[in-house]
């Protein structure tokens, strides 16, 4: 190939880097479970309602189920559109409950995605119930001038005699 042509060919190339980098910056690494399609979009992706499974990093056995908007057309299809900020949480024991070597903080962030190109994430937050033996988690959007009060909670009870270790 000439040095004239892959010149003319570089604007692309950026182009199309821009738009990989721009859509692998959307996931937090949640497994997609399945969606369900809410409209209908003529041209690009249906705006749809994704249910993704997060697994507590610091808490084994413990899975949090994620269900939210996700906007399709051409913006949705380039990362560029932004999601409704409701979204519901189910967590649940998957397996035996362990807790790593270190304590856990009493509240700590779980996980975030990001749900607009820059300015909005959907956070989920671990709390620790100490009186209750129980992990309670939070899910709520969040944006750098105005977050939203709309959240779902859900709490998952630690069997007796296992104590969550806590900071």
């Amino acid at each position: 190939m000439s040095t004239q042509y892959l010149q003319r060919l570089r604007p692309a190339f950026s182009t199309l880097g821009l738009l990989l980098l721009l859509s692998a910056c959307g996931g937090a690494g949640g497994e997609e479970i399945g969606a369900v399609d809410t409209v209908f979009k003529f041209i690009g992706p249906d705006h749809k309602i994704v249910v993704d499974a997060y697994d507590d990093p610091k808490v084994a056995g413990v899975t949090c189920y994620v269900s939210r908007a996700k906007t399709g057309g051409l913006k949705g299809a380039f990362g560029l559109a932004e999601d409704k900020a409701e979204a519901s949480i189910a967590c649940r024991q998957t397996g035996v409950i362990s807790f790593g070597d270190k304590p856990l903080d009493k509240q700590e962030e779980m996980f975030s995605e990001r749900i607009s190109l820059v300015f909005k994430r959907l956070r989920v937050v671990r709390m620790i119930d100490t009186k209750r033996n129980t992990l309670v988690y939070l899910t709520y959007s969040d944006r750098v001038i105005e977050g939203s009060p709309q959240n779902s909670v859900t709490a998952v009870p630690v069997p007796a005699g296992t104590v969550i270790p806590v900071k």
